[in-house]
C-alpha cells in the first residue's frame, strides 16, 4: 500500500507564502507524475500543479509564475511553494501520484490553504 500525506496548510494573509510538503511512504512503485490538486468550498477538485519524470512541470494558468512545484526523490517528498497567495486560493490541497498516465492512482488525505483578505 502507498500514503501520501500532505502537511504544510493553514492561514496566511493575502500576499504571503505558503510551502505544501507531500510525504510518501509504503511500497515502492514507478511513479511517472506526481502532483497537486485543489477543492475550494463548494466547487469541484481542480488541477494545480505536476511533476512528471524526470522534471518536466506543469501549472494550472491562475497559478503560473506565484506556485513552484518540486520534488526530492532521495527523501519522496514532493513540495508545492506557494507565494503572493489570493482568497481565490483558499482550498483543500490534495496531492497524487500517476503510475502511467491518465491514472490518478494514489491521493492524500488534503491539507486546508485559507486565504484571508
Amino acid at each position: 500500500q502507498v500514503q501520501l500525506v500532505e502537511s504544510g496548510g493553514g492561514l496566511v494573509q493575502a500576499g504571503g507564502s505558503l510551502r505544501l510538503s507531500c510525504a510518501v511512504s509504503g511500497r515502492t512503485f514507478s511513479s511517472y507524475a506526481m502532483g497537486w490538486f485543489r477543492q475550494p468550498p463548494g466547487k469541484e477538485r481542480a488541477f494545480v500543479a505536476a511533476i512528471a519524470w524526470p522534471s518536466r512541470t506543469s501549472y494550472a494558468d491562475s497559478v503560473k509564475g506565484r506556485f513552484t512545484i518540486d520534488r526530492d526523490g532521495a527523501k519522496n517528498m514532493m513540495y508545492l511553494q506557494m507565494n503572493n497567495l489570493k482568497p481565490e486560493d483558499t482550498a483543500v490541497y490534495y496531492c497524487y501520484a500517476q503510475t502511467q498516465p491518465g491514472n490518478y492512482d494514489y491521493w492524500g488525505q488534503g491539507t486546508q490553504v485559507t486565504v484571508s483578505s
